[in-house]
């Protein structure tokens, strides 16, 4: 057998498998099972700042428009800058879990400005998370904004959260960066401790019967898993930055295979939505067998094997596949 201790952002995990950001986070009951079942740790799903903005605008809005209906009405409402509300159920769902699943948990954070993302981490940290993923996601959509304006911009977001918090801080990227392995050197300088890749997101389709959006999430499928591999394969021993790799894990197989090309830690979510607790357990069993197969006894001995610092010839061996595929397609 395998041994499948690692190390995640500095964090002892008894397994590589990790309950990504999901609906999970809000079951308690489901994440015990996934605990027991073998989990290593827990991400939270995200906080968003936009939200919480706009859940408190909502708030100010319906209490000050009902303040001037009447006169009365300034004796039972409170003034608008009273009202508060914000992260506070999230931080009490986080000092919950960190009390009741003997696992670490990890906050998800996804903000819009700067000021918002350091003082929500500040909140994070005093209530217990073990580590904040960052979610970055800036949608181009000015014409005269440059992507390494973006770029700086997200760094600066990185760094400021990373100096306002002792705990380690996890960056989750979108595979549509240009020149990934640059970028992730700007990570590391500006004091990130780990890499998740990659954030999958839910784009809407169109329903043209109805001319409206359609918003029906899709899980993931393994098809969506080689995107990861060849990001892990080319970062490691390039940042010393550990992975996760996320997205396309749905067995033992795909989780052996992120191991190979370099990541420290596995998140699963889809097949636990669509499987249950049960699918961690099946993953752990199947990657064990398949790596102790290959004559693995821990998971140091197997991670980055098949990465391209440890395989020489894997770049000019990916270019002629490539070609090959090309020249022989019909």
């Amino acid at each position: 057998m395998t041994e499948l201790a690692t190390r995640w952002l500095g964090l002892e995990l008894r397994s590589p498998l990790v309950v990504g950001a999901s609906p999970l986070t809000d079951d308690l009951d489901a994440l015990k099972a996934c605990v027991e079942a073998g989990a290593g740790a827990v991400v939270m799903h995200s906080l968003f700042e936009e939200q919480l903005v706009e859940e408190q605008m909502a708030a100010h809005r319906f209490i000050d428009s009902r303040i001037n209906m009447d006169a009365e009405a300034r004796s039972f409402f409170p003034e608008s800058e009273l009202f508060e509300m914000g992260s506070d159920s999230y931080l009490q769902r986080l000092e919950l879990l960190r009390h009741s699943l003997g696992v670490p948990v990890i906050a998800s954070l996804n903000g819009i400005s700067t000021g918002g993302w350091t003082r929500h981490a500040r909140e994070l940290e005093a209530a217990g998370a073990h580590a904040i993923e960052l979610n970055l996601y800036d949608l181009a959509s000015d014409p005269n904004e440059t992507a390494e304006a973006l770029e700086q911009r997200q760094l600066a977001v990185v760094r400021s959260v990373a100096e306002q918090v002792s705990i380690p801080v996890s960056v989750k990227l979108s595979p549509f960066y240009s020149a990934l392995p640059a970028f992730v050197a700007g990570i590391e300088a500006a004091g990130a401790h780990g890499l998740v890749l990659f954030n999958r997101f839910y784009q809407p389709d169109m329903d043209l019967d109805e001319l409206e959006l359609s918003r029906e999430v899709v899980l993931s499928s393994s098809a969506e898993l080689p995107l990861r591999l060849h990001a892990a394969a080319m970062l490691y021993g390039q940042t010393s930055l550990e992975m996760a790799v996320s997205g396309g894990v749905h067995s033992g197989d795909d989780a052996a295979k992120a191991i190979l090309s370099g990541a420290s830690a596995v998140q699963v979510v889809s097949a636990l939505l669509s499987e249950g607790a049960g699918a961690l357990s099946r993953i752990t069993r199947e990657m064990n067998a398949r790596l102790s197969g290959m004559g693995y006894r821990s998971l140091a001995e197997a991670q980055g094997v098949l990465s391209m610092a440890n395989a020489p010839n894997a770049r000019t061996w990916e270019r002629l596949n490539y070609a090959r595929l090309l020249h022989g397609w019909k």
